[in-house]
């Protein structure tokens, strides 16, 4: 009988062992596949949008310099000229804009919340980010053109519709992703830090300026690079409020365009393999491979952590 149960022990601790095994490698194989898929869609997505985006240069003849740095945008005319650096422009104009002015926002509301209230600072302003970051694209837009676009036109100037009124939208839409990203980036430095700089008799304003803000430099620096990435792309709220004209902006209180807006106002209207629809292929072409000197802008960033 004690050689049975013996026995009996010694397999079940052998299938105990064997269905660790096979959970494990089933395990595996699940986040394998996940891996797999995912690079397979970047690189498909990656193709495909380069393969479209090139031929309007090598199937139509459409000069890329010419298309770079040209600002007449006229595919209807007798003779089509499509230049796309207004649209350029207009998308850099804004990302860095909304940056200059949710950036230090954003990096305040995280020290505000990590050093200077940090048991009830959380509380107070977490939901009011959540809150930010739920809120649907096309409410921004709306708002921005029932509120924001009258206010300019009627007390500041010109038709409302302008770089301004798409600056100010997209600050608001990219704060969230700035502030959290600086609250987590703050809130990880260690304690150590500042109790140091207190005992060597820092304030607290000192310490937070001298001492933590340089710490968390290459994180604040990779928050504010993700929230221009999240503003350049953004289509809809900014399509509402900034006019979506083909010239160049001579102020910030003139109306301009974006590559997103152009995109979306015009790619229904064309006939897929036309010129004009393979330029718009080649202004998502454009965004890709800005969008990807966002991403090497972080990986670097994130590389130079120190802390």
């Amino acid at each position: 009988m004690e050689n049975k149960a013996a026995l009996s022990a010694g397999e079940r601790l052998i299938k105990s062992k064997r269905n660790r095994s096979l959970g494990d490698l089933r395990g595996k194989i699940l986040v394998t596949l996940c891996a797999l898929i995912m690079i397979i869609a970047t690189i498909s997505v990656t193709v495909f949008l380069t393969v479209k985006g090139l031929q309007s240069f090598l199937v139509n003849d459409v000069s890329p310099i010419e298309f770079l740095t040209s600002i007449n945008w006229n595919p209807l005319a007798d003779e089509p000229s499509f230049g796309a650096f207004p649209f350029i422009f207009g998308s850099l104009a804004v990302t860095f804009l909304s940056a200059l002015i949710a950036a230090p926002l954003g990096i305040g509301g995280a020290i505000f919340m990590t050093e200077i209230a940090p048991s009830w600072g959380r509380k107070f302003l977490q939901p009011v980010i959540e809150l930010l970051v739920g809120i649907p694209s096309v409410v921004y837009g709306f708002i921005g053109l029932t509120v924001l676009v009258p206010f300019i036109r009627e007390h500041v100037s010109g038709t409302g519709f302008s770089l301004l009124a798409g600056t100010i939208v997209l600050s608001v839409m990219i704060l969230p992703t700035i502030t959290t990203i600086a609250t987590d980036a703050m809130g990880s430095l260690p304690s150590s830090l500042r109790e140091g700089s207190l005992a060597l008799g820092a304030t607290r304003w000192q310490t937070i300026r001298k001492v933590l803000l340089p710490a968390a430099l290459p994180s604040l620096l990779t928050a504010v690079v993700l929230g221009m990435a999240r503003a350049f792309g953004e289509a809809l709220a900014v399509q509402m409020v900034i006019g979506n004209v083909r010239g160049l902006p001579s102020s910030i209180l003139d109306p301009s365009a974006t590559l997103t807006t152009i995109i979306t106002l015009n790619m229904g209207h064309t006939t897929y393999g036309s010129i004009e629809n393979n330029t718009l292929w080649s202004m998502g072409l454009i965004l890709l491979t800005i969008s990807f000197v966002f991403i090497l802008i972080v990986r670097y960033l994130s590389s130079r952590r120190k802390i």
